[in-house]
This record gives C-alpha cells, structure tokens and sequence, in this order.
C-alpha cells in the first residue's frame, strides 16, 4: 500500500489529467516504444508549434481519468509506453501532426492507439481520415476562395468585353440642366 503522500500525489495527477480530458477539443493517445531523443525532440516542438500537450504518461493514471470522463473504450489501448497528445483549440491538431510522424516511422516504432474529439472515442480509420483534413486557415481560404470565383470571373468577362470594343467604355456625360435665369 502506497504511503499517503505518494496517493495525494497520484491522486493530483488523475485530477490534472481529468480536468485537462474534460476541456479538451480532441486528443490521441500514442505508443511511442522505440524514438530517439533527437525524434522525440522534434515530435515535441511540432506539438508547441500546434499548441498541443503533448506528455508521457502512465497507463494506471490515464486509465482513472478517461473513465472520469466517460471514456471507458479506450481502457483496452493503454498498455505498454502510452503518451497523450491534447488539444484545446484546433480539433483537427493532434491528429495530423501524430499521424504525420506515424506515416514518418513507417508505423513501427511509433503507433496510434486511440483518440477521441468532442467525447466520443473516435476508431483508427476515423483518426486517419480527420488526419487527412486539410488546416483550418486552409479550409477558410479555400472557402472564401470559392466565394470570391464568381466575381473574378464577372470582373475577367467584362475586361474582356471591354477590350473587344477598344478600350475601356467611358461613362457618357450627364446631360447639364438649363441654366435658371
């Protein structure tokens, strides 16, 4: 049996983990056995760069809080090394940039094993398919993109049509109302 101090300690953690689990848009759980420090390295500074957690953690701690918050299915996954990539904003995040490193080490030294958004656990084949997403300022570009087409195109039909008759039309004068006496 643990002493007191180290079970207030732990129990800290599975509050922490908890609350983060709870306010988070999305996150992947990931097996991580066999990276170097210098891939560990990069991994972690694309996390920051994507304003991700990104944390080892231990399996026993991570097991409480996902049953915390209602997310029992992923129980199964959590053996072995297990990190956690969290992300409070983009939901998309996590798992393009751990997918992106999984496609990196061909699948073998580094593993999705889980992942979950907005509290549902989200299976293998939708964590590659929401990978495959494009950013979010990417999808507005293409959006606003979209919008703006049919008023470049009215804009490239006049110029033309203007160009046919010789140049550019000039508004005709205003006829000038006779001068009161």
């Amino acid at each position: 049996m643990p002493n007191a101090k180290v079970l207030s300690e732990k129990q800290a953690i599975v509050a922490d983990l908890t609350e983060k689990l709870k306010t988070a848009a999305s996150g992947v759980l990931v097996d991580y056995k066999g990276i170097t420090v210098a891939e560990d390295t990069a991994l972690r500074a694309e996390c920051r760069k994507n304003e991700l957690d990104y944390a080892v953690v231990k399996n026993t701690l991570v097991r409480f809080a996902i049953n915390n918050v209602g997310l029992e299915e992923m129980d199964s996954v959590l053996n072995g090394t297990t990190s956690l990539a969290l992300s409070h904003g983009d939901p998309i995040a996590p798992m393009r940039v751990i997918a992106k490193f999984a496609k990196q080490f061909n699948g073998e030294k580094f593993t999705i094993k889980a992942g979950f958004m907005d509290g549902k656990v989200l299976s293998l084949d939708e964590i590659k398919a929401l990978s495959d997403l494009p950013s979010k300022e990417v999808l507005q570009a293409q959006v606003l993109g979209t919008m703006l087409a049919p008023i470049t195109s009215l804009a490239i039909v006049l110029k033309a049509i203007a160009e046919e008759k010789g140049g550019f039309v000039e508004a005709a004068p205003a006829e000038e109302a006779p001068a009161a006496e």
